[in-house]
Protein backbone atom coordinates (compact mmCIF):
# COMPACT_ATOMS: atom_id res chain seq x y z
CA UNK A 1 0.00 0.00 0.00
CA UNK A 2 1.50 2.98 -0.98
CA UNK A 3 1.52 6.57 0.61
CA UNK A 4 -1.57 8.09 -1.13
CA UNK A 5 -3.54 4.66 -0.85
CA UNK A 6 -2.94 4.89 3.26
CA UNK A 7 -4.24 8.38 3.12
CA UNK A 8 -7.28 7.39 1.63
CA UNK A 9 -7.59 4.26 4.21
CA UNK A 10 -6.79 6.62 6.73
CA UNK A 11 -7.84 10.18 5.83
CA UNK A 12 -10.52 10.85 9.03
CA UNK A 13 -6.96 10.21 11.11
CA UNK A 14 -5.05 12.13 9.24
CA UNK A 15 -7.81 14.76 8.99
CA UNK A 16 -7.48 14.98 12.82
CA UNK A 17 -4.11 15.13 12.57
CA UNK A 18 -4.20 18.46 10.00
CA UNK A 19 -7.12 19.67 12.43
CA UNK A 20 -4.55 19.58 15.41
CA UNK A 21 -1.71 21.28 13.56
CA UNK A 22 -4.47 24.22 12.51
CA UNK A 23 -5.03 25.22 15.80
CA UNK A 24 -1.44 25.18 16.93
CA UNK A 25 -1.05 27.80 14.03
CA UNK A 26 -3.93 29.52 15.05
CA UNK A 27 -2.85 29.84 18.82
CA UNK A 28 0.35 30.96 17.65
CA UNK A 29 -1.14 33.46 14.87
CA UNK A 30 -3.03 34.76 17.66
CA UNK A 31 -0.47 35.23 20.44
CA UNK A 32 1.63 37.12 17.57
CA UNK A 33 -0.87 39.59 16.60
CA UNK A 34 -2.59 40.40 19.73
CA UNK A 35 1.16 40.44 20.85
CA UNK A 36 2.05 43.22 18.80
CA UNK A 37 -1.60 44.95 18.92
CA UNK A 38 -0.62 45.67 22.67
CA UNK A 39 3.06 46.83 22.27
CA UNK A 40 2.02 49.48 19.73
CA UNK A 41 -0.81 50.74 22.05
CA UNK A 42 2.20 51.02 24.65
CA UNK A 43 4.20 52.97 22.41
CA UNK A 44 1.76 54.76 20.39
CA UNK A 45 -0.25 55.95 23.54
CA UNK A 46 2.14 56.36 25.90
CA UNK A 47 0.63 53.68 28.26
CA UNK A 48 1.89 50.91 30.49
CA UNK A 49 2.29 47.61 28.67
CA UNK A 50 -0.02 45.67 30.94
CA UNK A 51 -3.26 47.99 30.57
CA UNK A 52 -5.78 48.04 27.92
CA UNK A 53 -6.28 51.22 25.72
CA UNK A 54 -10.06 51.35 25.86
CA UNK A 55 -9.48 51.20 30.38
CA UNK A 56 -7.75 54.19 30.33
CA UNK A 57 -9.69 57.22 31.94
CA UNK A 58 -8.75 60.04 29.93
CA UNK A 59 -5.61 60.12 27.12
CA UNK A 60 -1.98 60.78 28.69
CA UNK A 61 -1.95 63.53 25.96
CA UNK A 62 -4.09 65.73 23.93
CA UNK A 63 -1.76 65.34 21.14
CA UNK A 64 -2.32 61.66 21.05
CA UNK A 65 -5.37 62.25 19.25
CA UNK A 66 -3.72 62.45 16.35
CA UNK A 67 -2.58 58.57 16.39
CA UNK A 68 -5.32 57.68 15.10
CA UNK A 69 -5.02 60.56 11.95
CA UNK A 70 -1.54 58.76 11.54
CA UNK A 71 -3.02 55.15 11.21
CA UNK A 72 -5.52 56.93 8.63
CA UNK A 73 -2.33 57.42 6.08
CA UNK A 74 -0.99 53.84 7.05
CA UNK A 75 -4.35 52.31 5.45
CA UNK A 76 -4.52 55.20 2.83
CA UNK A 77 -0.88 53.58 1.53
CA UNK A 78 -2.00 50.27 2.53
CA UNK A 79 -5.46 50.36 0.54
CA UNK A 80 -3.57 51.51 -2.54
CA UNK A 81 -1.10 48.81 -2.04
CA UNK A 82 -3.78 46.01 -1.97
CA UNK A 83 -5.29 47.40 -4.89
CA UNK A 84 -1.89 47.62 -7.03
CA UNK A 85 -1.46 44.11 -5.61
CA UNK A 86 -5.03 42.02 -6.20
CA UNK A 87 -7.69 42.62 -8.70
CA UNK A 88 -10.85 41.54 -6.28
CA UNK A 89 -11.58 42.11 -2.89
CA UNK A 90 -10.30 39.53 -0.50
CA UNK A 91 -12.01 36.41 0.40
CA UNK A 92 -12.80 35.66 4.17
CA UNK A 93 -13.60 32.21 5.42
CA UNK A 94 -17.01 32.30 4.94
CA UNK A 95 -16.87 33.48 1.45
CA UNK A 96 -14.48 30.76 0.58
CA UNK A 97 -16.15 27.97 1.97
CA UNK A 98 -19.78 29.55 0.63
CA UNK A 99 -18.26 29.72 -3.04
CA UNK A 100 -15.34 28.69 -3.47
CA UNK A 101 -14.59 25.18 -2.18
CA UNK A 102 -12.60 27.05 1.06
CA UNK A 103 -9.51 28.11 -0.87
CA UNK A 104 -8.34 31.54 0.24
CA UNK A 105 -5.08 33.30 -0.52
CA UNK A 106 -2.53 33.55 1.71
CA UNK A 107 -1.31 36.88 -0.10
CA UNK A 108 -5.10 38.38 0.70
CA UNK A 109 -4.97 36.86 4.19
CA UNK A 110 -1.99 38.49 5.27
CA UNK A 111 -2.75 41.90 4.12
CA UNK A 112 -6.12 42.17 5.55
CA UNK A 113 -4.32 41.15 8.90
CA UNK A 114 -1.50 43.53 8.76
CA UNK A 115 -3.93 45.93 7.78
CA UNK A 116 -6.68 45.01 10.79
CA UNK A 117 -3.31 45.27 13.04
CA UNK A 118 -2.54 48.70 11.68
CA UNK A 119 -6.25 49.85 12.61
CA UNK A 120 -6.19 48.34 15.54
CA UNK A 121 -2.73 49.26 17.19
CA UNK A 122 -3.44 52.92 16.13
CA UNK A 123 -6.74 53.11 17.59
CA UNK A 124 -9.48 52.29 15.52
CA UNK A 125 -12.62 51.66 16.73
CA UNK A 126 -12.43 47.71 15.71
CA UNK A 127 -11.24 44.12 16.80
CA UNK A 128 -8.63 41.96 15.79
CA UNK A 129 -11.40 38.96 15.39
CA UNK A 130 -11.63 39.19 11.97
CA UNK A 131 -7.52 39.29 11.53
CA UNK A 132 -7.10 36.44 13.21
CA UNK A 133 -9.59 34.11 11.15
CA UNK A 134 -8.54 35.48 7.96
CA UNK A 135 -4.38 35.05 8.69
CA UNK A 136 -5.11 31.59 10.12
CA UNK A 137 -7.39 30.16 7.61
CA UNK A 138 -5.87 31.63 4.50
CA UNK A 139 -2.71 29.44 5.47
CA UNK A 140 -4.49 26.67 6.63
CA UNK A 141 -6.35 26.64 3.34
CA UNK A 142 -2.96 26.73 1.17
CA UNK A 143 -1.81 24.21 2.55
CA UNK A 144 -4.28 21.99 2.36
CA UNK A 145 -4.77 22.81 -1.27
CA UNK A 146 -1.03 22.15 -2.06
CA UNK A 147 -1.71 18.54 -0.68
CA UNK A 148 -4.47 17.89 -2.55
CA UNK A 149 -7.10 17.51 -0.07
CA UNK A 150 -10.89 17.26 -1.39
CA UNK A 151 -12.90 20.16 -1.12
CA UNK A 152 -15.13 18.69 1.70
CA UNK A 153 -12.03 18.40 3.30
CA UNK A 154 -10.52 22.15 2.79
CA UNK A 155 -13.90 23.34 4.23
CA UNK A 156 -13.44 21.61 7.18
CA UNK A 157 -9.94 22.81 7.75
CA UNK A 158 -10.86 26.43 6.82
CA UNK A 159 -13.60 25.70 9.82
CA UNK A 160 -11.12 23.90 11.93
CA UNK A 161 -8.49 27.48 11.80
CA UNK A 162 -11.29 29.79 12.48
CA UNK A 163 -12.24 28.02 15.61
CA UNK A 164 -9.50 27.69 16.37
CA UNK A 165 -8.26 31.05 16.19
CA UNK A 166 -11.79 32.44 18.45
CA UNK A 167 -10.89 29.59 20.73
CA UNK A 168 -7.41 31.02 21.39
CA UNK A 169 -8.31 34.97 21.37
CA UNK A 170 -10.44 33.99 24.63
CA UNK A 171 -9.27 30.73 26.04
CA UNK A 172 -13.27 29.39 24.69
CA UNK A 173 -12.99 25.92 23.45
CA UNK A 174 -16.99 25.09 23.04
CA UNK A 175 -17.12 29.19 21.63
CA UNK A 176 -14.69 28.20 18.47
CA UNK A 177 -15.59 25.01 17.60
CA UNK A 178 -19.34 26.19 17.67
CA UNK A 179 -17.85 29.82 15.38
CA UNK A 180 -16.64 26.93 12.84
CA UNK A 181 -19.84 24.99 13.17
CA UNK A 182 -22.04 27.96 12.89
CA UNK A 183 -20.27 30.61 10.96
CA UNK A 184 -17.33 28.99 8.83
CA UNK A 185 -18.63 25.95 8.08
CA UNK A 186 -22.43 26.89 7.88
CA UNK A 187 -23.85 23.52 9.84
CA UNK A 188 -23.29 20.97 12.58
CA UNK A 189 -22.36 17.47 11.35
CA UNK A 190 -21.12 14.43 13.17
CA UNK A 191 -17.97 14.12 10.64
CA UNK A 192 -17.00 17.60 11.53
CA UNK A 193 -16.97 17.35 15.63
CA UNK A 194 -13.69 15.97 15.94
CA UNK A 195 -11.46 17.70 13.62
CA UNK A 196 -13.29 21.28 14.89
CA UNK A 197 -12.82 20.26 18.48
CA UNK A 198 -9.61 19.00 18.38
CA UNK A 199 -8.17 22.66 16.53
CA UNK A 200 -10.16 24.70 19.21
CA UNK A 201 -8.71 23.06 21.88
CA UNK A 202 -4.93 22.84 20.63
CA UNK A 203 -5.37 26.39 19.88
CA UNK A 204 -6.70 27.67 23.23
CA UNK A 205 -3.70 25.47 24.75
CA UNK A 206 -0.98 26.76 22.43
CA UNK A 207 -2.26 30.33 22.98
CA UNK A 208 -2.25 29.69 27.17
CA UNK A 209 1.40 27.96 26.53
CA UNK A 210 2.88 31.00 25.15
CA UNK A 211 1.24 33.41 27.08
CA UNK A 212 -1.40 35.09 24.94
CA UNK A 213 -3.26 37.68 26.43
CA UNK A 214 -7.06 35.95 26.72
CA UNK A 215 -9.98 37.51 27.61
CA UNK A 216 -12.30 35.81 30.06
CA UNK A 217 -15.16 37.84 31.28
CA UNK A 218 -15.03 38.69 35.08
CA UNK A 219 -18.38 39.35 37.15
CA UNK A 220 -18.10 37.48 40.26
CA UNK A 221 -20.26 34.88 41.58
CA UNK A 222 -24.26 35.37 40.47
CA UNK A 223 -27.05 33.32 41.24
CA UNK A 224 -29.15 30.92 39.33
CA UNK A 225 -32.52 32.47 37.53
CA UNK A 226 -36.03 31.38 38.05
CA UNK A 227 -37.93 31.04 34.55
CA UNK A 228 -40.50 33.45 35.61
CA UNK A 229 -37.84 36.27 35.50
CA UNK A 230 -37.31 35.68 31.91
CA UNK A 231 -39.27 38.08 30.53
CA UNK A 232 -36.71 41.37 30.86
CA UNK A 233 -34.42 39.42 28.95
CA UNK A 234 -36.88 38.51 25.65
CA UNK A 235 -36.92 41.88 25.64
CA UNK A 236 -33.69 42.58 26.16
CA UNK A 237 -32.96 40.22 23.20
CA UNK A 238 -35.15 42.13 20.75
CA UNK A 239 -33.62 45.28 21.36
CA UNK A 240 -30.19 43.75 20.95
CA UNK A 241 -31.31 42.32 17.57
CA UNK A 242 -32.80 45.84 16.58
CA UNK A 243 -29.46 47.41 17.97
CA UNK A 244 -27.69 45.01 15.84
CA UNK A 245 -29.31 45.69 12.45
CA UNK A 246 -28.96 49.19 13.19
CA UNK A 247 -25.12 49.15 13.74
CA UNK A 248 -24.93 46.87 10.65
CA UNK A 249 -27.15 49.84 8.38
CA UNK A 250 -24.87 52.76 10.09
CA UNK A 251 -21.62 51.09 8.71
CA UNK A 252 -23.19 51.21 5.22
CA UNK A 253 -24.35 54.81 5.91
CA UNK A 254 -21.17 55.86 6.95
CA UNK A 255 -19.51 54.23 3.61
CA UNK A 256 -22.18 55.78 1.68
CA UNK A 257 -21.77 59.22 2.97
CA UNK A 258 -17.88 59.33 2.32
CA UNK A 259 -18.52 58.35 -1.23
CA UNK A 260 -21.21 60.84 -1.94
CA UNK A 261 -19.17 63.61 0.11
CA UNK A 262 -16.34 62.84 -3.05
CA UNK A 263 -13.71 62.14 -0.37
CA UNK A 264 -11.25 60.87 -2.64
CA UNK A 265 -10.36 56.81 -1.30
CA UNK A 266 -6.96 58.00 -0.17
CA UNK A 267 -8.06 60.43 2.25
CA UNK A 268 -11.00 58.88 3.92
CA UNK A 269 -9.38 56.52 6.61
CA UNK A 270 -7.18 59.98 7.31
CA UNK A 271 -10.56 61.37 8.40
CA UNK A 272 -11.97 59.19 9.80
CA UNK A 273 -8.85 58.61 12.06
CA UNK A 274 -9.59 62.46 12.91
CA UNK A 275 -12.84 61.81 14.18
CA UNK A 276 -12.25 58.65 16.09
CA UNK A 277 -9.74 60.54 17.47
CA UNK A 278 -11.53 63.45 18.78
CA UNK A 279 -14.09 60.82 19.85
CA UNK A 280 -11.07 59.36 22.02
CA UNK A 281 -10.76 62.89 23.52
CA UNK A 282 -14.76 62.30 25.05
CA UNK A 283 -13.74 58.88 26.43
CA UNK A 284 -11.04 56.29 25.48
CA UNK A 285 -13.35 53.94 25.84
CA UNK A 286 -14.11 53.55 22.37
CA UNK A 287 -10.34 53.14 20.76
CA UNK A 288 -9.02 49.88 19.61
CA UNK A 289 -11.63 46.63 20.68
CA UNK A 290 -13.11 47.35 23.77
CA UNK A 291 -11.27 45.25 25.76
CA UNK A 292 -10.40 46.85 29.06
CA UNK A 293 -13.74 48.72 28.52
CA UNK A 294 -15.82 46.09 28.89
CA UNK A 295 -13.91 45.01 32.21
CA UNK A 296 -14.76 48.11 33.59
CA UNK A 297 -18.24 49.28 32.73
CA UNK A 298 -19.42 45.54 33.73
CA UNK A 299 -18.71 46.16 37.13
CA UNK A 300 -18.37 49.51 37.36
CA UNK A 301 -21.30 51.91 38.97
CA UNK A 302 -22.23 54.81 36.57
CA UNK A 303 -25.72 56.16 35.31
CA UNK A 304 -27.68 55.15 32.47
CA UNK A 305 -27.41 58.20 30.72
CA UNK A 306 -23.98 58.11 30.75
CA UNK A 307 -23.44 54.31 29.42
CA UNK A 308 -26.25 55.61 27.00
CA UNK A 309 -23.80 58.41 25.54
CA UNK A 310 -20.58 56.32 25.54
CA UNK A 311 -23.01 53.44 23.54
CA UNK A 312 -23.49 56.12 21.22
CA UNK A 313 -19.63 57.43 21.09
CA UNK A 314 -18.55 53.49 20.36
CA UNK A 315 -21.00 52.87 17.90
CA UNK A 316 -20.30 55.91 15.79
CA UNK A 317 -16.62 55.25 16.09
CA UNK A 318 -17.08 51.96 14.74
CA UNK A 319 -18.82 52.94 12.10
CA UNK A 320 -16.35 55.32 11.00
CA UNK A 321 -13.57 53.32 11.34
CA UNK A 322 -14.81 51.00 9.53
CA UNK A 323 -16.85 53.47 6.36
CA UNK A 324 -13.85 55.40 5.84
CA UNK A 325 -11.47 51.78 5.22
CA UNK A 326 -9.62 50.74 8.68
CA UNK A 327 -9.84 47.11 8.35
CA UNK A 328 -11.07 45.10 11.07
CA UNK A 329 -14.51 43.26 12.64
CA UNK A 330 -16.96 44.21 14.81
CA UNK A 331 -16.88 40.63 17.14
CA UNK A 332 -15.47 42.07 20.28
CA UNK A 333 -17.53 45.53 19.39
CA UNK A 334 -20.38 44.08 19.30
CA UNK A 335 -20.23 42.17 22.74
CA UNK A 336 -18.89 45.69 24.13
CA UNK A 337 -22.08 47.52 22.60
CA UNK A 338 -24.25 44.76 24.02
CA UNK A 339 -22.61 45.11 27.28
CA UNK A 340 -23.16 48.91 27.44
CA UNK A 341 -26.94 48.17 26.21
CA UNK A 342 -28.43 45.61 28.45
CA UNK A 343 -26.75 47.93 31.44
CA UNK A 344 -28.07 50.44 30.50
CA UNK A 345 -31.79 49.76 29.60
CA UNK A 346 -31.78 47.75 33.34
CA UNK A 347 -30.69 50.96 35.06
CA UNK A 348 -32.88 53.03 33.02
CA UNK A 349 -36.44 50.68 33.71
CA UNK A 350 -35.06 50.22 37.53
CA UNK A 351 -34.74 53.86 38.02
CA UNK A 352 -38.28 54.92 36.33
CA UNK A 353 -39.42 51.55 38.40
CA UNK A 354 -40.67 49.61 35.40
CA UNK A 355 -39.13 46.22 36.20
CA UNK A 356 -38.24 45.38 39.67
CA UNK A 357 -35.04 42.79 39.56
CA UNK A 358 -33.52 43.12 36.78
CA UNK A 359 -29.99 42.85 37.25
CA UNK A 360 -27.56 45.56 35.28
CA UNK A 361 -25.29 42.28 35.27
CA UNK A 362 -27.35 40.08 33.96
CA UNK A 363 -28.91 42.55 31.68
CA UNK A 364 -24.99 43.38 30.85
CA UNK A 365 -24.47 39.49 29.85
CA UNK A 366 -27.47 39.32 28.42
CA UNK A 367 -27.41 42.46 26.23
CA UNK A 368 -23.35 41.17 25.20
CA UNK A 369 -24.76 37.84 23.75
CA UNK A 370 -27.98 39.24 21.71
CA UNK A 371 -26.69 42.20 20.22
CA UNK A 372 -23.35 40.20 19.42
CA UNK A 373 -25.80 37.06 17.79
CA UNK A 374 -27.39 39.90 15.71
CA UNK A 375 -24.18 41.46 13.97
CA UNK A 376 -21.86 38.13 14.23
CA UNK A 377 -24.32 35.16 13.92
CA UNK A 378 -24.27 31.85 15.52
CA UNK A 379 -26.38 32.01 18.51
CA UNK A 380 -24.59 29.22 20.45
CA UNK A 381 -21.41 30.06 19.60
CA UNK A 382 -22.18 33.73 21.72
CA UNK A 383 -24.51 31.38 24.10
CA UNK A 384 -21.20 29.72 24.86
CA UNK A 385 -18.71 33.11 25.07
CA UNK A 386 -20.90 34.21 27.89
CA UNK A 387 -20.49 31.14 29.49
CA UNK A 388 -17.04 29.54 29.20
CA UNK A 389 -16.19 33.53 29.56
CA UNK A 390 -17.69 34.27 32.62
CA UNK A 391 -17.95 30.59 33.79
CA UNK A 392 -21.24 31.18 35.67
CA UNK A 393 -24.53 28.28 34.42
CA UNK A 394 -26.47 30.79 36.45
CA UNK A 395 -27.40 33.28 33.50
CA UNK A 396 -27.76 30.12 31.11
CA UNK A 397 -31.52 30.33 30.26
CA UNK A 398 -31.57 34.23 29.82
CA UNK A 399 -28.15 33.98 27.56
CA UNK A 400 -29.76 31.31 25.49
CA UNK A 401 -33.81 32.59 25.46
CA UNK A 402 -32.32 35.95 24.80
CA UNK A 403 -29.55 34.92 22.20
CA UNK A 404 -31.98 32.57 19.81
CA UNK A 405 -35.12 35.64 20.38
CA UNK A 406 -32.64 37.80 18.48
CA UNK A 407 -31.13 35.47 15.69
CA UNK A 408 -35.14 34.82 14.91
CA UNK A 409 -35.44 38.80 14.72
CA UNK A 410 -32.75 39.42 12.91
CA UNK A 411 -33.56 36.75 10.70
CA UNK A 412 -37.25 38.10 9.81
CA UNK A 413 -36.52 41.33 9.67
CA UNK A 414 -32.91 42.14 8.24
CA UNK A 415 -31.41 38.33 6.87
CA UNK A 416 -28.09 38.88 7.43
CA UNK A 417 -24.95 39.16 9.53
CA UNK A 418 -22.32 41.86 9.27
CA UNK A 419 -20.00 39.13 7.12
CA UNK A 420 -22.75 38.07 4.42
CA UNK A 421 -24.39 41.69 4.35
CA UNK A 422 -21.30 43.01 3.20
CA UNK A 423 -21.15 40.58 0.48
CA UNK A 424 -24.48 41.45 -0.21
CA UNK A 425 -23.78 44.81 -0.88
CA UNK A 426 -21.09 43.27 -3.27
CA UNK A 427 -23.59 41.61 -5.55
CA UNK A 428 -23.12 38.05 -3.53
CA UNK A 429 -26.32 36.24 -2.28
CA UNK A 430 -25.53 33.84 -0.10
CA UNK A 431 -26.62 34.39 3.89
CA UNK A 432 -24.05 31.50 5.32
CA UNK A 433 -21.37 29.53 5.12
CA UNK A 434 -23.32 26.40 3.68
CA UNK A 435 -21.67 25.36 0.44
CA UNK A 436 -23.34 26.49 -2.62
CA UNK A 437 -19.97 27.08 -4.18
CA UNK A 438 -21.08 23.68 -6.09
CA UNK A 439 -24.59 24.61 -7.20
CA UNK A 440 -23.10 27.85 -8.63
CA UNK A 441 -20.26 25.58 -10.82
CA UNK A 442 -23.58 23.42 -12.50
CA UNK A 443 -24.16 25.78 -14.77
CA UNK A 444 -26.71 25.34 -17.56
CA UNK A 445 -23.34 25.57 -20.20
CA UNK A 446 -21.91 22.67 -18.46
CA UNK A 447 -25.38 20.76 -19.06
CA UNK A 448 -26.43 21.84 -22.34
CA UNK A 449 -26.57 19.67 -25.14
CA UNK A 450 -24.56 21.41 -28.20
CA UNK A 451 -26.03 19.31 -30.65
CA UNK A 452 -29.34 20.34 -31.73
CA UNK A 453 -31.24 20.75 -34.80
CA UNK A 454 -32.61 24.19 -36.20
CA UNK A 455 -35.15 24.73 -38.54
CA UNK A 456 -36.13 28.34 -40.42
CA UNK A 457 -38.85 30.16 -39.06
CA UNK A 458 -40.35 30.48 -41.98
CA UNK A 459 -40.31 26.63 -43.31
CA UNK A 460 -43.54 25.38 -44.56
CA UNK A 461 -44.78 22.13 -42.73
CA UNK A 462 -44.49 19.63 -45.73
CA UNK A 463 -40.86 20.88 -45.87
CA UNK A 464 -40.04 20.45 -42.04
CA UNK A 465 -41.67 16.91 -42.51
CA UNK A 466 -39.49 16.23 -45.15
CA UNK A 467 -36.00 17.27 -43.28
CA UNK A 468 -37.41 15.55 -39.79
CA UNK A 469 -39.19 12.41 -40.34
CA UNK A 470 -41.22 11.52 -37.31
CA UNK A 471 -39.08 9.70 -34.92
CA UNK A 472 -35.81 10.90 -36.08
CA UNK A 473 -35.80 13.81 -33.77
CA UNK A 474 -38.32 14.54 -30.56
CA UNK A 475 -37.56 18.56 -31.10
CA UNK A 476 -36.41 20.85 -33.82
CA UNK A 477 -35.27 25.01 -32.25
CA UNK A 478 -36.70 27.40 -34.79
CA UNK A 479 -34.66 30.33 -36.19
CA UNK A 480 -35.52 33.51 -37.69
CA UNK A 481 -33.80 34.98 -40.76
CA UNK A 482 -30.60 35.96 -38.21
CA UNK A 483 -29.84 33.02 -37.28
CA UNK A 484 -31.84 34.01 -33.43
CA UNK A 485 -34.23 31.78 -31.84
CA UNK A 486 -37.75 31.72 -32.42
CA UNK A 487 -39.11 29.16 -30.34
CA UNK A 488 -39.04 25.03 -29.65
CA UNK A 489 -41.09 22.91 -32.28
CA UNK A 490 -41.95 19.37 -30.87
CA UNK A 491 -41.81 17.06 -33.93
CA UNK A 492 -44.68 15.50 -33.40
CA UNK A 493 -46.76 18.26 -33.34
CA UNK A 494 -46.02 18.37 -37.14
CA UNK A 495 -47.53 15.15 -37.74
CA UNK A 496 -50.25 15.90 -35.71
CA UNK A 497 -53.89 14.09 -37.64
CA UNK A 498 -55.77 17.51 -37.37
CA UNK A 499 -52.70 19.79 -38.35
CA UNK A 500 -53.87 19.96 -41.56
CA UNK A 501 -57.06 21.06 -40.99
CA UNK A 502 -55.77 23.84 -38.20
CA UNK A 503 -54.83 26.67 -40.46
CA UNK A 504 -51.14 26.11 -39.56
CA UNK A 505 -48.88 26.32 -42.50
CA UNK A 506 -45.19 27.15 -40.95
CA UNK A 507 -43.08 26.56 -38.47
CA UNK A 508 -43.65 29.58 -36.78
CA UNK A 509 -47.10 28.23 -36.46
CA UNK A 510 -45.66 25.30 -34.37
CA UNK A 511 -42.89 27.43 -32.09
CA UNK A 512 -43.37 27.28 -28.41
CA UNK A 513 -42.07 28.86 -25.68
CA UNK A 514 -40.86 31.96 -28.03
CA UNK A 515 -39.92 34.20 -25.43
CA UNK A 516 -38.18 31.82 -23.06
CA UNK A 517 -34.93 30.87 -23.03
CA UNK A 518 -31.60 30.02 -21.10
CA UNK A 519 -28.58 31.56 -20.84
CA UNK A 520 -24.98 29.62 -20.02
CA UNK A 521 -24.53 31.63 -16.78
CA UNK A 522 -27.52 30.72 -14.88
CA UNK A 523 -27.04 27.81 -11.82
CA UNK A 524 -29.14 24.95 -11.56
CA UNK A 525 -31.58 27.20 -9.43
CA UNK A 526 -32.17 29.46 -11.95
CA UNK A 527 -32.74 27.57 -15.13
CA UNK A 528 -35.24 25.21 -12.81
CA UNK A 529 -37.19 28.71 -11.79
CA UNK A 530 -37.37 29.63 -15.26
CA UNK A 531 -38.38 25.82 -16.08
CA UNK A 532 -41.57 26.19 -13.79
CA UNK A 533 -41.94 29.46 -14.60
CA UNK A 534 -42.75 28.53 -18.57
CA UNK A 535 -44.28 25.30 -17.64
CA UNK A 536 -42.02 23.78 -20.29
CA UNK A 537 -40.06 20.38 -20.66
CA UNK A 538 -37.61 21.62 -22.89
CA UNK A 539 -35.66 25.56 -23.31
CA UNK A 540 -32.91 26.87 -25.76
CA UNK A 541 -29.80 28.21 -24.69
CA UNK A 542 -28.79 31.47 -26.00
CA UNK A 543 -25.80 33.39 -26.23
CA UNK A 544 -27.50 36.53 -24.71
CA UNK A 545 -30.45 38.26 -24.26
CA UNK A 546 -30.39 40.78 -27.77
CA UNK A 547 -28.42 38.02 -30.44
CA UNK A 548 -30.12 34.92 -29.06
CA UNK A 549 -28.10 33.26 -30.73
CA UNK A 550 -28.61 28.72 -29.98
CA UNK A 551 -25.86 27.52 -28.19
CA UNK A 552 -27.74 24.16 -27.16
CA UNK A 553 -30.68 22.33 -24.94
CA UNK A 554 -31.32 21.71 -22.23
CA UNK A 555 -34.41 19.50 -20.90
CA UNK A 556 -35.90 19.96 -17.10
CA UNK A 557 -35.17 16.47 -16.86
CA UNK A 558 -31.12 16.07 -17.21
CA UNK A 559 -31.36 19.18 -15.39
CA UNK A 560 -33.07 18.04 -12.24
CA UNK A 561 -31.01 14.44 -12.28
CA UNK A 562 -27.39 16.48 -12.41
CA UNK A 563 -29.14 18.64 -9.56
CA UNK A 564 -30.14 14.95 -7.21
CA UNK A 565 -26.64 13.93 -8.40
CA UNK A 566 -24.25 16.72 -7.34
CA UNK A 567 -26.74 17.79 -4.01
CA UNK A 568 -26.09 13.63 -3.11
CA UNK A 569 -22.29 14.33 -4.02
CA UNK A 570 -22.45 17.45 -1.66
CA UNK A 571 -24.38 15.72 0.92
CA UNK A 572 -22.07 12.41 1.33
CA UNK A 573 -18.72 14.72 1.57
CA UNK A 574 -19.99 16.67 4.39
CA UNK A 575 -21.18 13.42 6.33
CA UNK A 576 -17.97 11.88 5.18
CA UNK A 577 -19.67 8.93 3.80
CA UNK A 578 -17.97 6.92 0.59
Amino acid sequence: MNLREKLVRFREVWLLGLAALAGVFAGAVVTAMSWVTNHAHSILFQIPLNERLSGQVSLASPWLALVPVVGGVLMAVLAALSRRLFTRPPVDPIEANALHGGRMSVRESLMVSIQTMVSSSYGASVGLEAGYTQASSGLVSHVAGRLGLRRAEIRTLVGCASAGAISAAFGAPLTGAFYGFELIIGTYTVAAVAPVMTASLAASLTASWLGAEQNPIEIGLTQTMSAAALAPYLFLGILGALAAVTVMQLVTSTENLFRLSRCPVWLRPIVGGGIVGLLGLISPHVLSSGHGALHLDLVGSTTWQALALLFALKLLASAVSLGSGFRGGLFFASLYLGAILGKSVALALGELGLVHGFSPLYASLVGMASLAVGVVGGPLTMSFLVLETTRDLGITGAVLVASIVSAVVVRETFGYSFSTWRLHLRGETIRSAHDVGWMRNLTVGRMMRPDVKTAPVGLSLAEFRAQFPLGASQRVIAVDENGGYAGMVIVADAYAPEIDQSGKTTVADLARNRDTMLMPFMNAREAAQTFQIAYAEELAVVDSLSSKKVMGLLTEQHLLRRYAEELDKARRDLTGEG
